[in-house]
């Protein structure tokens, strides 16, 4: 079974309000086939609302994402934005942890749980990111740690919302460092990580979840990682910043 694809821009802390309506407006003039392909764009929060109104307009395909949330639904937590707040914009995903929030900011496996049900608790899609460090592969626990997230971050999410999420399984050493898993390692694990889907859930929803790959895709390389059974699109970073980088990537569905 081959799942639509999706690729999703993770433009992380780049680009302030002009520069995000620019990329949009030169997207717009880019011709993407929706039916074969899913498009998404997490830029910063503080982009979100004037992006949503650009895409009604020029983009309806488009999905929109924020890059994070916060767990509570309101209070005294300066500088945290709730997943109410996010869908206000329009929004309708989040990207929850990432491995820069796992390493930066010390978000654990729990809190990252707690994150997936506040976002589910205000209809927000999530993709949840999942990788191990290079000093874990070296190790050769890899997959014991990522299997490992995966079920300690969707601890007590049922059936009735896993279908709201994608997971990205993001090989830390491969992130911004121009390296990439080969397409062979890439896709053992993603068939790894859709066999403990199945064992944590069912057959169908295994088969369906889709499940990206993230660290260093490029428009060299996406061709030879799309073309996996597993793999079932890209979350992108660094490329995604570049318009004619980031269409290049989505044209391989274009062909």
């Amino acid at each position: 079974m081959k799942r639509k694809a999706l690729i999703a821009a993770n433009w992380k802390m780049n680009k302030d309000i002009n520069e995000s309506l620019i990329f949009i407006n030169r997207l717009s003039d880019k011709e993407i086939d929706y039916n074969k392909v899913d498009v998404l764009i997490a830029p910063p929060f503080t982009s979100l609302y004037c992006i949503s109104c650009e895409i009604k307009k020029k983009l309806p395909n488009l999905l929109l994402s924020a890059q994070n949330i916060y767990f509570e639904k309101e209070g005294a937590f300066t500088g945290e934005i709730s997943a109410k707040m996010v869908g206000s914009t329009g929004a309708t995903f989040t990207i929850l942890g990432h491995s820069e929030r796992r390493q930066y900011f010390k978000e654990d496996d729990e809190i990252i749980n707690k994150k997936i049900k506040a976002a589910l608790d205000f209809n927000l899609n999530i993709i949840l990111c999942i990788g191990e460090n290079i000093f874990e592969r070296e190790a050769d626990v890899a997959t014991e740690v990522v299997l490992s997230q995966l079920g300690r971050s969707l601890k007590d999410i049922n059936n009735d919302f896993i279908n709201n999420i994608v997971i990205a399984y993001e090989p830390v050493w491969a992130i911004g460092t121009g390296k990439t898993a080969s397409s062979e390692d890439a896709n053992d694990m993603h068939s790894k990580i859709r066999g403990k889907i199945k064992d944590l859930y069912n057959y169908d929803v295994a088969e369906n979840i889709k499940i990206l790959y993230g660290g260093s895709v490029k428009p060299e390389n996406i061709k030879e990682l799309m073309n996996k059974e597993h793999i079932d699109g890209a979350l992108v970073g660094g490329a995604s910043l570049d318009v004619e980088k980031f269409y290049k990537i989505i044209s391989f569905y274009n062909q």
